[in-house]
C-alpha cells in the first residue's frame, strides 16, 4: 500500500513551532504522533526523546536541564505524560535568550497533561490536535473503508477487515488495561469498558448523567468523571448545543459520539460492514461525517435541538456567517420540517445536507444536499 501523506498536518505543526517555543502534538494513542514526528525530523535539525525508552527516560529525569539545553535545532520528546515534572524546566529553557532550541511534545491528550502544559508553558507553548486519517488523507475513493475500519493508520492499512477489526480490539484492552492506569487513574479496567462501550450504543444521542448512572450501578458524579477522562483521550467527543434567544424550550446537555468509527464498530463486536445492518448504522454515519467536517472547518462547532423535535446535526459560524450540516444516510434526501425550522430560527445563511449519494441537488435556494465524497471541496470553498 502506497504511503498515506499528511502534509496539511505537518505544516500545522511547522507553523506551530514557528510561533512559539513550545509546541505540543495532542491526541489518542496509536494516532501517528510518533511518525509524523519523525518524518518531521528528517526535514529539520532535531533530536529525538523517547519517555518509553528506559535509557531516554533516565537521562532526562536525572539530568534534565543539563541534556535539554545542550542541543539546538528541535527538540522531540515522546510521551511527554510520563515525565510531566520536566515541563517546568521546559518553561525556564523556553525564556532562556541563549537557547536557541524549539520544543515538540507528544502526548497521549490527558487532563492532566493538557493542565499541566498550559499551567507551566502559560504563553509560550501552541498545541496541535491530531486524531488519525481523514478523508483528505485517504481520498474520497476511499470513503467507506475509512468509515468502516476508523482512522487509526494500523487499523485502516490492516491487510483485512479481520485484521483490522483484531487490531481495535488490542488497541481497546490495551487503552483499558495500560494506557489508563499509566495517567494515574485507578478505575477497574471492566468498568470503564462496560461504560465505553454503553457510549457506543448511545452513539450520537444526548448524554443523560442520570441514566448512565443507573446503568453502571453509580452515582452520576461518577459517570460524568468516566465522560470527561475517555473525553480528554480523545476516544469520545462531546458536542456541545447551541443556544439561541428563543421562546423555545433548546436541549441543554451535549450529545455523545464515539471519535473514531471504526472503534465504535469494535465496541459493538461489528466486524467489516456488519454495521450496515445493525439499528447503529445511521448514528455511525452522522458521527463519521461529523469527525471530517470537524478535522476539516477547524473552527468550534455545535449542535442544536429543542424539547419539540426540531434539531440541526452540526452548527457553526464561517465568517461570522450561520453555517448548518445534516447528515442523512439515504438515498435521496428531502426537505424536512426540522431542516425549514433550523433555518429560521437559526438564521441560517446556508444548510447542507451530506449523504453518500453522488449527485449534487439543491432543496432551495439556501439547502443544498451534497455527496459525501465532496465534503473536503466543499469545506475548502466555505473557509477560504
Amino acid at each position: 500500500m502506497k504511503m498515506i501523506s499528511r502534509d496539511s498536518l505537518l505544516q500545522a505543526i511547522q507553523a506551530q513551532l514557528k510561533r512559539a517555543p513550545v509546541t505540543t502534538i495532542l491526541g489518542p494513542r496509536q494516532c501517528g504522533k510518533t511518525t509524523i514526528s519523525r518524518v518531521l525530523g528528517k526535514m529539520i535539525p532535531s533530536v529525538f526523546f523517547d519517555l518509553e525508552d528506559t535509557i531516554d527516560f533516565q537521562t532526562l529525569s536525572n539530568t534534565p536541564q543539563l541534556t535539554l539545553q545542550a542541543p539546538s535545532g528541535t527538540v522531540i520528546i515522546d510521551e511527554i505524560q510520563r515525565l510531566p515534572a520536566i515541563l517546568p524546566i521546559l518553561r525556564v529553557l523556553a525564556d532562556s535568550p541563549g537557547n536557541p532550541a524549539r520544543f515538540l511534545l507528544l502526548g497521549s491528550s490527558s487532563p492532566e497533561l493538557i493542565k499541566g502544559a498550559s499551567e507551566s508553558l502559560a504563553g509560550r507553548i501552541a498545541f496541535v490536535d491530531m486524531s488519525g486519517f481523514d478523508m483528505e488523507e485517504t481520498g474520497p475513493e476511499n470513503l467507506h473503508k475509512l468509515w468502516m475500519r476508523g482512522g487509526f493508520p494500523l487499523s485502516y492499512i490492516a491487510d483485512n477487515e479481520s485484521g483490522s477489526f483484531k487490531w481495535r480490539q488490542d488497541f481497546i484492552r490495551t487503552f483499558l488495561e495500560r494506557d489508563i492506569p499509566q495517567l494515574g487513574i485507578t478505575i477497574p479496567a471492566d468498568a470503564l469498558r462496560r461504560f465505553w462501550t454503553m457510549l457506543a450504543h448511545y452513539h450520537g444521542q444526548i448524554w443523560n448523567a442520570a441514566q448512565f448512572g443507573r446503568s453502571i450501578g453509580a452515582s452520576e458524579m461518577t459517570a460524568r468523571r468516566y465522560l470527561d477522562l475517555l473525553s480528554g483521550a480523545y476516544v469520545v467527543r462531546q458536542l456541545q448545543p447551541w443556544f439561541e434567544n428563543s421562546k423555545k424550550r433548546q436541549v441543554k446537555s451535549p450529545k455523545v459520539y464515539i471519535r473514531d468509527s471504526g472503534l465504535m464498530h469494535a465496541l459493538l463486536m461489528l466486524e467489516g460492514a456488519q454495521i450496515m445492518n445493525h439499528p447503529k448504522v445511521g448514528a455511525s454515519w452522522e458521527g463519521f461525517i461529523i469527525e471530517q467536517i470537524i478535522s476539516q472547518i477547524k473552527v468550534p462547532v455545535y449542535f442544536w435541538a429543542t424539547h419539540a423535535g426540531a434539531e440541526l446535526d452540526l452548527l457553526t459560524f464561517i465568517k461570522g456567517k450561520p453555517v448548518g450540516f445534516e447528515i442523512k444516510l439515504a438515498d435521496a434526501p428531502s426537505l424536512t420540517k426540522s431542516m425549514q425550522i433550523a433555518m429560521d430560527d437559526l438564521h441560517l445563511d446556508r444548510l447542507f445536507v451530506i449523504y453518500p449519494g453522488l449527485k449534487r441537488y439543491k432543496l432551495q435556494d439556501n439547502i443544498e444536499v451534497v455527496p459525501a465524497v465532496e465534503l473536503i471541496d466543499l469545506c475548502l470553498s466555505l473557509i477560504q
